[in-house]
């Protein structure tokens, strides 16, 4: 009889402690979030978004600091825009994502892209707060864009519009700083 209710004993504590690790009754499953908990369903027009976002101001909203320019050395800008950040531009100035599907949507194939810098030139130096001693180096680039463009409205008649020689003008500036001076202070340089 002992032995029996011993064993049972044994039993419950360990279908209790093997329920109360599964988290099946609440009793360790942490603070309590009420209607918070419930997971709520977002679009994935708002995560692209913020995907464009952070890959827009990663690689095309920071301005680079570059080492001095050499006396003697060429000051033109090395790198022209690429073809992402051209369209991108071009979709900020005129967006073909978001239409409304069977209602209004655009099309944009056969793109071509030309680019020609107009301007390069640096400023003279001057102390840039949190910088230093820099110069600032402009580069104006004008970008055009050749495409054929398929708009397909829906709503009230529906109807097709192709215009196969469009044409689109992105101006785009490439401004980076360069160090003035001495840039390495080496030894005995209290910073």
């Amino acid at each position: 009889m002992k032995r029996n209710l011993a064993s049972s004993l044994v039993g419950l504590v360990l279908g209790l402690m093997g329920l109360s690790s599964t988290g099946c009754l609440g009793i360790t499953h942490g603070v309590d979030m009420g209607f918070l908990g419930v997971p709520i369903p977002v679009s994935p027009y708002f995560q692209d978004k913020k995907e464009d976002e952070f890959w827009i101001a990663e690689r095309y909203d920071k301005v680079p600091i570059l080492g001095p320019l050499t006396s003697g050395g060429p000051a033109v800008a090395l790198d022209e825009p690429s073809d992402d950040e051209v369209m991108r531009a071009f979709e900020r100035a005129r967006p073909s994502e978001g239409g409304l599907p069977l209602l209004h949507e655009v099309q944009r194939n056969n793109v071509r892209i030309v680019k020609q810098k107009i301007a390069d030139y640096v400023d003279p130096p001057r102390v840039y707060p949190l910088i230093g001693p820099a110069q600032l180096h402009h580069a104006h680039y004008k970008c055009i864009i050749y495409f054929s463009e398929t708009t397909r409205v829906g709503w009230p008649v529906p109807h097709t519009l192709r215009d196969e020689d469009a044409v689109e003008v992105v101006y785009i500036d490439h401004n980076h700083l360069h160090m003035v001076g001495d840039v390495d202070p080496g030894v005995g340089s209290p910073y």
